[in-house]
């Protein structure tokens, strides 16, 4: 199929499988848990009835089921300590009747001093659990609004209202069991636990959890059919399931998102994102929409602005795999912790590696926290390794995250913000140019700089870009609609502000700068 310009190559459904590989990480799973768990309900609806319509919408459901821990996350983190490895240890247990009950108790303010945990301790056991209760409530309206604002079936939303209810009738919401929980759900129910218990105990564990949990947690007759064929079930398990062959198989998930689609698609994921912190809420989408501004105050071609701003949308979705204990520590934070931190950028990169069209988004995004002098996450990159988009994206998300409170601080005053970036700037770790034109795009008193370094104007960027990549004067007047002798005039101020004297000097330049932007393929 021939792509259009308004087609950017992404499915919604390989765009939530990427998000899905986020919910792993936040889950204290390895990524492709969540895939592997679909794979698992898939094969056994084949067993149990499940009708090709409805494949469509338990993959939906699958990837999406988890999505509301964003939502109940700092209430988990309040009551449990680290909200990661409390979800982690969830999977060991049935978290109703005594079991559950233990398990809660045992866990309760488990990071704070001895005074708190007791304290929270008898307040589940004279509640039983109301708060916690609410928390559930709270992660099942926000995946299914989640669903709501991606243009997903109705019934989507419907079954992940249910994804704590239990056959039995005693989970949340209460009195909702047996049938009356949609069948992708009791898939879903009983995959997510399995999937856990065979690749971390084996496959005769993964049996008796089943067993022990049937007629409670989960559906008999869904228990039975998979206890007949775990063997087969789980035969390739411990293969990753290759997400772009299952989705490219089924016909109701094969459809790429326009533009305009794709767009809404990454406010959604960044809105979800920044609920990983109540101090962070809105973050994602306003850096896009002053990175976004600001890329045009600098003269990007409109390509690498859309780029900045769904980078921008994504560049904090690694933050699922980093406590809520940290994201809202009051204090400052110890080694151990700021390197859990810094992963934040690492995760994002390989949550967002593929298909191609979204790893093109996420090379940008993961760069978010990069400086120029080498002191930045994840990879300590210096200078012209980082590309001129990843280095509005720095400057934007700089600027944002000062504007607004943290669980250590106040937002800043926008006088002390441009002090900080003016900071940032001498130190050598943000760039001049790229601090400018967020300055600006923010209403802020900016430099004497033109819109590139060296005050090389928004047209001159893409005659020095044009030449860089070995244009002559007339390739440079036709690709930009202009005569050979105002493309000649150009050409020369720009080697007199780059003091350059000869095309290798000029590229050099335009390396060391970022201006070439290397990490954008060609479509």
């Amino acid at each position: 199929m021939t792509r259009t310009p308004r087609d950017p190559g992404v499915s919604l459904a390989a765009l939530l499988a990427a998000f899905s590989f986020a919910m792993d990480l936040g889950l204290g799973q390895p990524m492709a848990h969540v895939l592997r768990s679909w794979r698992l309900a898939a094969r056994l609806g084949e067993q149990v009835g499940l009708g090709p319509e409805e494949r469509s919408d338990l993959y939906y459901t699958a990837v999406l089921a988890w999505a509301g821990c964003v939502a109940d996350g700092p209430e988990v983190a309040a009551w449990f300590g680290d909200d990661i490895a409390f979800r982690s240890d969830t999977y060991t247990v049935d978290l109703r009747g005594m079991s559950g009950a233990a398990f809660f108790l045992s866990h309760a303010g488990s990071s704070g001093p001895i005074a708190q945990r007791v304290r929270k301790t008898v307040t589940i056991a004279t509640t039983g659990g109301r708060d916690i209760e609410r928390g559930l409530m709270a992660h099942c309206l926000a995946t299914s609004t989640m669903a709501e604002r991606l243009g997903l079936d109705p019934a989507v939303g419907d079954s992940l209202r249910q994804f704590f209810a239990r056959w039995d009738g005693r989970g949340v919401p209460g009195g909702i069991g047996g049938d009356r929980i949609g069948l992708g759900m009791r898939l879903f129910h009983l995959a997510d636990v399995v999937e856990v218990m065979h690749r971390t105990a084996g496959i005769d564990a993964a049996i008796e959890v089943a067993r022990a949990r049937r007629g409670t947690q989960f559906d008999p007759v869904v228990v039975d059919a998979f206890c007949a064929s775990a063997r087969e079930l789980l035969a390739d398990s411990d293969i990753e399931p290759d997400h772009e062959e299952l989705i490219a198989a089924d016909p109701g998930l094969r459809r790429d998102l326009t533009g305009a689609e794709l767009d809404s698609a990454l406010e959604v994921i960044a809105d979800f994102t920044d609920l990983r912190s109540p101090y962070r809420a809105g973050h994602s989408r306003g850096v896009a929409d002053l990175g976004g501004r600001a890329a045009a105050v600098a003269g990007l071609p409109e390509a690498d602005i859309t780029l900045v701003r769904h980078a921008a949308l994504l560049h904090d979705i690694g933050l699922h795999g980093v406590p809520a204990t940290i994201l809202d520590k009051p204090g400052a934070l110890s080694v151990t912790e700021r390197e859990r931190l810094r992963m934040n950028s690492y995760y994002t990169e390989r949550v967002l590696a593929r298909p191609a069209a979204l790893a093109r988004i996420g090379a940008v995004a993961a760069l978010a926290y990069e400086r120029l002098d080498g002191s930045g996450a994840h990879r300590g990159l210096t200078g012209s390794a980082i590309p001129v988009t990843a280095r509005l994206l720095a400057a934007a998300d700089t600027y944002r995250a000062m504007a607004e409170p943290r669980a250590y601080r106040d937002a800043l005053p926008p006088k002390q913000i441009l002090a900080e970036l003016r900071a940032e700037v001498r130190g050598g770790r943000l760039d001049a140019t790229a601090v400018d034109a967020v300055l600006e795009a923010a209403g802020q008193p900016r430099g004497r700089r033109g819109a590139g370094p060296d005050g090389l104007t928004p047209r001159e960027l893409e005659v020095l870009r044009l030449i860089a990549r070995g244009a002559s004067t007339r390739d440079v007047a036709r690709a930009l609609g202009i005569a050979p002798k105002t493309a000649g005039t150009h050409i020369e101020r720009i080697y007199l502000k780059t003091r350059s004297s000869s095309r290798s000097t000029v590229t050099l330049y335009a390396v060391q700068h970022g201006l070439l932007d290397t990490l954008v393929a060609d479509s």
